[in-house]
């Protein structure tokens, strides 16, 4: 008499949503002689409020966001992330990403996980709940791809309209039409030009001459700053000295650029349809 007795009893909810029902029974097989039994019934109701936030998705070409027909590497890597920000449902199952490519010719291909293109690198637990998967192919057929990513957090979301980009690929090393930016220019100027193929340069200079030929400014790739296949934009801003940092005298120059691949072989001009040579 007067005595008590506690049960711990844990539950996971991470499958339930909605109203729920807990049910409690004491003595279910009377195997303890009892006069009455209606009191050792009890009924607890609760709800679940359902995971219903969309997981965020982030796909990058050789971690740039690209924009629709942008021309990539013919080896890039393709990273594309979801992060969820439930922290307890964590994103470790592989059909978190679901990718399918269309390639030129028109075929279509969803990607399958044991394919050896792709790495997944599942979310941990106690930490930020985000899975990466990783696909790293190399496009043989020169042409226009289309990539279409979708992604699921543990219970279902989407993380929304499937990403779909258009790329171009062209497998042979070439370059475009170098031009500066701003031109004509006072305190500094950018160069902007289009690179291909599968790899960067292994060798790219810019040479800044005077109309009659002088060299006074050679500008190597270290100096460029990061390129990437595909538009570039230097970080690097040349602002009209020459190769000893004196200012130039006001007037027109001309620069003429050269670049090679890795088996030392130049480059070859690349029409985007702008300006000729």
């Amino acid at each position: 008499a007067m005595d008590s007795l506690v049960l711990r009893y844990q539950y996971d909810t991470k499958s339930a949503a909605g109203p729920q029902r807990l049910s409690i029974e004491v003595n279910p097989d009377k195997d303890q002689p009892e006069q009455f039994h209606f009191n050792n019934l009890g009924v607890k109701e609760f709800f679940v409020q359902s995971d219903d936030t969309n997981p965020l998705l982030d796909v990058t070409f050789d971690g740039v966001h690209i924009f629709n027909g942008d021309l990539v590497s013919a080896r890039p890597l393709v990273r594309m992330e979801l992060r969820d920000d439930s922290p307890y449902l964590v994103l470790s199952d592989t059909n978190t990403f679901t990718v399918s490519v269309i390639y030129p010719s028109g075929t279509s291909r969803r990607l399958p996980w044991n394919d050896p293109e792709l790495l997944f690198t599942p979310a941990q637990s106690g930490s930020t709940n985000k899975a990466r998967l990783e696909w790293s192919p190399q496009f043989v057929e020169d042409g226009t791809y289309r990539l279409k990513v979708e992604g699921r957090d543990a219970s279902g979301n989407a993380s929304g309209p499937a990403y779909e980009v258009d790329f171009q690929v062209i497998n042979e090393a070439r370059i475009s039409n170098v031009l500066n930016y701003p031109n004509p220019f006072s305190t500094a100027t950018q160069f902007v030009f289009t690179l291909t193929g599968a790899q960067l340069p292994s060798d790219l200079a810019i040479q800044i001459m005077t109309v009659t030929g002088q060299v006074v400014r050679t500008i190597d790739l270290a100096e460029l700053g990061p390129l990437r296949v595909g538009v570039n934009r230097t970080d690097y801003r040349w602002d009209g000295t020459d190769q000893f940092g004196d200012k130039l005298a006001n007037g027109v120059y001309l620069y003429r650029v050269t670049a090679k691949d890795q088996d030392q072989q130049d480059y070859k001009h690349y029409d985007t349809g702008s300006a000729s040579w």
